[in-house]
């Protein structure tokens, strides 16, 4: 075949494919846990063990039936010292301190990589370095398997290890962590593989990567886990062996892994990137698998490649055609690989979210929430899918949250400021989803600003609390602005979803439709799918689908204009208008400070009395109508807002000219 003659087959790839056939290398071999570590349910109790299975720990075949070697451990509170990490993993505190550069009585920062030395020792037919804990509240065998202990142990082997009567585990209970590593076989240790180093997989991590990182060839570690560059897929919470020489450093813990082109490799170097390389080699592979064959299925193979490559280039255009390259792009992210996983995958990306999100918010069981809220009594309802209720005697709100909770999660998992509702817990009961926030006792926003009729005595929002709340969400917004990497927009600030706390403080909340933008502040990015309030939406955005910071100004300025008239948004725009940027315009000339003045004082909300200062109100109008403009660009960002609602709230003698305002 001229197809075949034409590729070239290097001696060091034949030698390759024999090495993988020679029974002592594959002895020396552990097989990779894969998803393993996250699967923790339907298993016996206690499970047996299959001769087979890696489930249990990696299999006693070394040269010694003990040995010293080192486990991978990253930093996350509670677990952010020498002392409780020493505690948790059961190691030398001192040692732990030493072989890591940090004080003993130091914080070590988050997501810090830990090299921990443990004996590692045969039981059965299992290694394992053995540490105890014991149970808290609200632990699962997933949460102490997969957050506690990041996948340094699996389900089956804690299971098995501990085996109890009850299904559930109780608080107290004193558990037998069996950690998960291994000592260097007798065909390794030929080779001067004197450890077997524990490392535990985080998101985006791929083994060439990793063998980089601790300086080995990228080979030795496929082939030390029953990898193959055909199959080199690595899960998060899984563990993977990396085969050193001589003891891990500091160094390669601390600093960022170099680039898969720097690694050491065996054999000719490569000419070309390490994704042509891997590319190449899979071509090489595939057609040794062709010629082991025969000519049938040869040809047949070539026929359905050629289908395939023919399919999807055909297919692409169509599903962009008409779509704008960005807006296509975007789309391609939305709906890519992700949106396709069938419901286990999906199920399994949901607990490994879980597991890292159990490290900062509390997870509670669905009889927890019963109990706080008298089984979800009417009493308790304070509106739709919403129940007060008291956990650990502190009021909470417990919202029953609809579709796919996952992204709010993470995005209230990653953000903490006083203006943003914090959230307590969250819990997932029979396939529906329950969110614990801190209980704002004087409820929303819009429940103070439109309720005419109840607007006497204590009921009505004086002037001085208003400007304080705007500042308050203006500050909130900066933050997810200009102080969250990427930058984030909420995209759905509305006066329902501004929450005030006993103090009548503001808290943004509802987080649902929030989005991070990849990209310099103000950046703007394309969408088709349009969210959002009515009358709330700015004109970019709800005809062009442009998203920017500047959707969440266009909003805000609608929000003050609600609090300053004491009118919804809807009652403002009429039946006419689409945009409140036009009322306004039409409204007030600009530049016209007097006659700004004399007509602000008919927009002015009646229940107010008068009782506020002519010059805030000029002052208010100008920022509502900066925050309205049409243009995007002319809007103001929320640093510039926050800046002057702060001189508003805190020095009003700065505004009794107003000729000193200006953006």
């Amino acid at each position: 075949m001229v197809f075949t003659s034409c590729i070239p087959f290097p001696s060091y790839l034949i030698a390759l494919l024999c090495l993988c056939c020679s029974p002592s290398l594959v002895s020396s071999q552990q097989p990779y846990i894969g998803r393993n570590t996250t699967r923790c349910t339907n298993f016996a109790s206690p499970p047996a063990v299959p001769s087979s299975s890696s489930d249990f720990g990696y299999s006693c075949n070394g040269l010694n039936r003990t040995c010293h070697t080192y486990l991978i451990y990253r930093s996350y509170p509670p677990y952010n010292t020498i002392s409780t990490i020493s505690k948790l993993l059961s190691v030398d505190p001192s040692q732990l301190s030493e072989i890591n550069s940090v004080p003993l009585n130091g914080t070590i920062e988050t997501n810090r990589m830990l090299i921990v030395p443990v004996t590692c020792s045969c039981s059965g037919k299992y290694y394992q370095a053995n540490t105890s804990y014991v149970v808290q509240h609200g632990d699962t065998y997933y949460l102490i398997v997969n957050g506690t202990y990041q996948g340094l142990a699996s389900c089956r082997a804690l299971k098995y290890q501990n085996p109890i009567e009850t299904v559930l585990i109780y608080s107290g209970t004193n558990f037998t962590i069996p950690l998960r590593c291994a000592c260097p076989s007798k065909n390794q240790t030929n080779k001067g593989i004197r450890y077997l180093l524990t490392y535990v997989v985080a998101e985006n991590d791929i083994v060439s990567r990793i063998s980089v990182r601790f300086g080995v060839d990228t080979g030795r570690t496929l082939v030390a886990n029953s990898l193959t560059e055909l199959n080199d897929v690595i899960f998060p919470f899984s563990t993977l062996l990396v085969p050193l020489q001589k003891p891990p450093s500091v160094s390669q813990t601390m600093s960022p892994p170099p680039s898969p082109s720097q690694q050491p490799i065996s054999g000719p170097p490569p000419s070309t990137s390490p994704s042509t390389n891997r590319s190449r080699t899979k071509w090489v592979y595939a057609v040794v698998g062709f010629i082991a064959g025969n000519a049938f299925l040869l040809v047949i193979g070539s026929i359905v490649l050629y289908m395939f490559v023919h399919y999807h280039r055909k297919v692409k255009p169509e599903i962009s055609k008409g779509v704008p390259e960005d807006i296509s792009k975007n789309l391609e992210r939305r709906d890519g690989p992700g949106g396709r996983e069938n419901l286990g995958e999906r199920s399994e990306v949901l607990r490994l979210n879980l597991s890292g999100i159990a490290q900062s918010i509390k997870v509670y069981s669905y009889e927890e929430l019963e109990q706080a809220t008298d089984n979800f009594s009417s009493v308790c309802c304070i509106k739709g899918s919403v129940y007060r209720g008291i956990i650990d005697g502190s009021h909470v709100a417990i919202k029953e949250m609809s579709g796919d909770a996952m992204k709010e999660i993470n995005i209230l998992n990653k953000i903490s400021h006083m203006n943003l509702i914090r959230l307590v817990g969250i819990c997932f009961n029979d396939g529906h989803w329950y969110f614990v926030f801190e209980y704002a006792m004087n409820g929303p926003l819009s429940d103070w600003i439109y309720r005419s009729g109840e607007k006497m005595g204590d009921k009505i929002l004086c002037w001085n609390r208003r400007i304080q709340i705007a500042l308050d969400v203006a500050v909130g917004l900066n933050y997810i602005h200009s102080f969250t990497t990427p930058p984030l927009i909420h995209k759905n600030i509305t006066s329902s979803n501004i929450l005030l706390d006993e103090n009548f403080r503001a808290k943004i909340t509802n987080f649902g439709t929030a989005r991070s933008i990849k990209g310099d502040k103000g950046e703007f990015t394309m969408t088709l799918h349009i969210m959002g309030t009515q009358g709330y939406l700015a004109p970019e955005y709800l005809e062009n689908g442009l998203v920017s910071t500047k959707l969440d100004v266009y909003a805000f300025g609608v929000l003050l204009a609600e609090m300053i008239t004491g009118k919804d948004v809807k009652e403002l725009l009429g039946d006419c208008k689409t945009y409140l940027s036009d009322v306004v315009s039409d409204k007030i000339e600009p530049d016209d400070e007097e006659g700004m003045g004399n007509k602000s004082r008919d927009l002015i909300d009646p229940s107010l009395g008068g009782n506020y200062p002519d010059h805030h109100i000029i002052v208010m109008i100008k920022l509502i109508r900066q925050c309205l403009r049409r243009d995007p660009g002319g809007r103001p960002a929320m640093d510039e807002v926050v800046q002057i609602l702060s001189k508003v709230s805190s020095c009003p003698s700065i505004w009794q000219s107003s000729s000193s305002f200006s953006f």
